[in-house]
């Protein structure tokens, strides 16, 4: 963050007026949080959203004149700072899938459903800002691997972690959730690393590798 106050800078991207008012409501009661612009359309974003104005955009995937995943990606090629917390009426989260390798660490999704609950929206903000990603706990929970998959060859436990942390909870947070030691976490991470076959590559954020494969190896319960 580049801002005198340290408040987080947050843009809206989103073309329905009663959403994005609810959005933007939802901004400016949080302290922590800087509405910095609310725009309803690509060429209206790209505009407002220069480089190193903004730390978080909540982008809508579906814009009157563009696509917002593609929106995204300008944006972040030319800020690598950037994070985004992608927004859909639809379960699409399985286009987090075809996002840019250099770029699909810093993406977070969410259902417009959920965002009604600003408790949800905020902690994904918050996470985006400090570098984590998020995908949204509510599908996540309705969602069940396929059969023959690495991901059905996980533990309950080690799937009910997995799940926490596709869903943007630290270590620490997954603990809590489950009642159990940090210690027992990290263990459970890195027996999932090890079924998925996911290393610890430098090009590559391993809990955002195993986020993806969630979603490339799950379905609708």
């Amino acid at each position: 963050m580049t801002s005198n106050d340290a408040r987080i800078r947050v843009a809206v991207v989103e073309d329905h007026t009663l959403f994005r008012s609810m959005l933007e409501k939802i901004l400016e009661d949080d302290e922590a949080l800087q509405l910095t612009s609310s725009t309803a359309t690509v060429t209206e974003a790209r505009a407002r959203i220069t480089p190193g104005s903004t730390d978080v955009v909540l982008l809508d995937i579906d814009l009157p004149d563009g696509n917002g995943i593609g929106l995204g990606v300008l944006l972040c090629r030319a800020d690598p700072n950037l994070k985004v917390v992608l927004l859909s009426a639809q379960d699409a989260m399985d286009l987090m899938l075809d996002l840019p390798r250099d770029i699909a660490g810093g993406w977070s999704y969410l259902s417009k459903t959920s965002t009604n609950d600003s408790a949800a929206l905020l902690r994904a903000i918050h996470i985006a800002a400090a570098g984590g990603s998020t995908l949204d706990p509510a599908l996540l929970n309705r969602m069940t691997p396929r059969a023959g998959s690495r991901v059905a060859q996980l533990t309950d436990r080690q799937y009910g972690v997995l799940r926490l942390l596709a869903a943007g909870y630290s270590n620490g947070g997954i603990a809590h959730e489950l009642g159990i030691a940090e210690k027992s976490v990290q263990n459970h991470v890195n027996a999932i690393y090890s079924t998925l076959g996911i290393d610890a590559s430098p090009d590559r954020n391993p809990r955002v590798s195993a986020a993806l494969r969630l979603i490339e190896e799950t379905g609708p319960a």
